[in-house]
């Protein structure tokens, strides 16, 4: 059994016992930080030490702005997150392009990234942003060292705001036996689902996901191609959803509800739509912190748009400072602005008549679209993604499939399964209300399957996708 499992099948239930024997919200606190700062040290004292040098820094700073609310307080607070942000993130890979043997650029070039830091940085800064605008917010500092450390957000979100954390952890109710039951049932689902990425990226025999995209020397066809993006955009899903459900779960049995972060997405009709579903709280973030204060500096129109395109390339370079990410934060922001327009032009004609013909026309475009977008997400580079979507949208029908016709099968199905269930209404993706539709005795035993699959079949837990950023 892996540390992560032991921390979530033992060190959980333990810790809870403790929390419900705790009466006092302070010293709940206290137990939760000492916790969360636990499970961090166990990626390093050298992570702990950047998450705790952020921590004090926005909370002196937070309290410099709130005694002093002007923008260049906040732009010191601004540019001093970027600056630490930049030096784990960006700089390494922008010395590793130098050839140079200087002792400096090698130990900049290998600077560990310390895992979490795109995410605890936006609430830091998210933080700033609400003392800026004179939010009543007067944490003390243990409340803001829990803010940003607390244990089911710290390694990949989701992305928090302290006016909706800080009153749950001044609350000294206790969870509900409800919650508790609804935040277990999170993290089976979780579980599940993040075995189930595992199984898209590994395939039946190894040949899956991950194999297409890292061997060079494979001979792809179009139907290849297809299914691989096809099947990473549910990979991600699967792994990232799956991962946000079960920190959700785990803190709602603590009494500790965290912000939606996936509303099943791959049902969404327009871009727009799909970016409301995704990654909520990152996408909310950027629309409440970065694209609405810059959009209303400037009432043109080309002004508004141009914000939008660039919001969506900052949440692309969020990801990672790469061309490829920067050109998939273009792309994203060139189709919200296209569908926009397309919106601007249909209230001009008087509106559209809408249909099931024409609704499924949407969302279909806008599933191709946003798939064709996963090629700059995980291509290694820009030859390959160009040979990608060459073979994407130029049909092969001369070379075999490389892949294997029982996972592809495989893909195909479990995609057309999400569908499915999506369609009869069910939260497959939170809630996982298909299992309710099982008796008693086989929904255990699906239980005891996913617990038994993600225990000894499942990838260490630092494979998770969006660890890298």
């Amino acid at each position: 059994m892996t540390a992560f499992y032991a921390l979530l099948f033992v060190g959980i239930p333990v810790l809870w016992l403790v929390a419900r024997q705790v009466e006092s919200a302070h010293s709940r606190q206290l137990l939760y930080l000492a916790a969360s700062y636990l499970l961090y040290l166990n990626f390093g004292l050298f992570s702990f030490v950047i998450l705790l040098g952020s921590t004090l820094f926005n909370f002196y700073w937070g309290g410099v702005i709130r005694r002093r609310p002007t923008t260049g307080m906040l732009w010191i607070g601004i540019l001093g997150n970027i600056a630490l942000l930049s030096t784990f993130k960006y700089l390494p890979q922008l010395m590793g392009e130098l050839p140079s043997s200087l002792p400096l650029v090698q130990r900049v070039a290998h600077l560990a990234l310390p895992i979490g830091i795109s995410f605890w940085t936006f609430q830091g800064l998210g933080y700033l942003f609400d003392q800026y605008r004179e939010e009543r917010l007067d944490p003390t500092l243990i409340e803001f060292m829990l803010f940003m450390g607390f244990a089911p957000t710290v390694l990949s979100g989701p992305v928090c705001r302290l006016p909706e954390m800080l009153p749950q952890f001044r609350s000294s109710a206790k969870a509900s036996w409800e919650d508790v039951k609804v935040g277990a049932h999170a993290v089976w689902i979780g579980v599940f689902m993040i075995t189930l990425a595992r199984f898209f990226g590994g395939g039946l025999d190894g040949r899956g996901i991950n194999w297409a995209f890292d061997h060079a020397g494979i001979q792809l066809s179009t139907a290849d191609v297809w299914v691989m993006l096809a099947g990473y955009g549910f990979q991600l899903f699967f792994d990232f959803a799956g991962y946000t459900s079960v920190v959700i779960g785990i803190a709602l049995m603590f009494g500790i509800r965290l912000p939606e972060n996936f509303r099943q997405p791959f049902l969404a009709a327009t871009p727009a739509a799909f970016w409301q579903r995704w990654h909520i709280s990152l996408s909310f973030w950027i629309r409440d912190y970065l694209f609405m204060p810059l959009a209303t500096m400037r009432r043109e129109v080309w002004w508004r748009n141009g914000m939008l395109v660039f919001s969506m390339i900052v949440f692309g370079l969020w990801h990672k400072g790469s061309l490829l990410f920067l050109l998939w934060g273009t792309y994203q922001g060139l189709l919200l602005l296209a569908h926009r327009l397309l919106q601007q032009w249909q209230r001009r004609r008087g509106g559209t008549v809408s249909s099931v013909a024409g609704t499924f026309l949407s969302w279909f475009v806008t599933f191709v679209l946003i798939t064709l977008g996963w090629i700059m997400f995980r291509a290694h580079d820009g030859a390959h993604a160009m040979t990608l979507l060459g073979l994407a949208l130029v049909p092969s029908t001369s070379a075999p499939m490389a892949l294997p016709v029982s996972f592809a099968a495989f893909v195909i199905v479990a995609i057309l399964a999400y569908f499915i269930v999506a369609a009869i209404g069910r939260r497959f993706d939170q809630e996982g209300a298909i299992f309710r539709l099982l008796p008693i005795e086989v929904r255990y035993a699906c239980y005891g399957g996913i617990f038994y699959f993600a225990l000894f079949h499942t990838a260490d837990p630092q494979s998770f996708i969006y660890f890298q950023f």
